[in-house]
């Protein structure tokens, strides 16, 4: 099973990626925030507790996140692999993640790191800000801001997954299609091993 943690600051291109990806390797697209809003809108009791956490301006903890990730892995045991996009976000995530794939005789393949440098990142997401409306794109301080907060709290993941010879850094500039190339050939390296 091909499993791969698709990996990069806001604006590095990682749901217009994954979107390719999954066509071409046939894998199964797991973006923690689409988990928690189909659970939600399924009303699940994960979804239910969940949205009382939302509600209350909290953060849903790992282990509901836990929780749907094991559902939809027991839900598409035929899949041939899945995008983690979004998660995990800290070692304690990245640790229960392995624990969990563990548990259903899998392991992660690779972590592919989009890597952008940062005045590309703030151009496109302030680009981004305009076309979609999205608030926190509009702001160049704001974004400039979400970059160093996602450099300090994620950096920790680079190096977990250096320590198991599983991280692998993507020039993420240049065209989408340029982009895509250098993934794609990334994954087929690592099918053939």
């Amino acid at each position: 099973m091909l499993n791969i943690v698709l990996f990069g600051p806001p604006g590095a291109g990682k749901g217009t990626q994954s979107k390719k990806l999954v066509e071409e390797f046939k894998l199964i697209h797991l973006s923690t925030g689409d988990l928690l809003r189909s659970e939600i809108q399924a009303g699940t009791e994960l979804g239910m507790e969940a949205k009382k956490l939302m509600d209350a301006g909290k953060l849903v903890p790992d282990a509901v996140v836990i929780g749907m990730i094991r559902q939809k892995l027991q839900d598409n045991k035929q899949a041939e692999g899945f995008i983690f996009d979004g998660f995990p976000r800290t070692q304690k995530q990245a640790e229960a993640l392995d624990e969990l794939l563990e548990n259903e005789g899998t392991s992660i393949t690779m972590m592919l790191a989009l890597e952008v440098e940062e005045e590309e990142l703030v151009k496109r997401l302030l680009e981004r800000g305009k076309e979609s409306g999205r608030a926190d794109d509009q702001n160049e301080e704001v974004v400039r801001e979400r970059l160093v907060e996602y450099e300090n709290k994620t950096a920790v993941l680079r190096n977990y997954y250096q320590q198991q010879d599983k991280f692998q850094g993507v020039n993420g500039q240049g065209s989408i299609e340029e982009v895509y190339q250098r993934l794609s050939a990334s994954i087929a390296a690592a099918k053939q091993d």
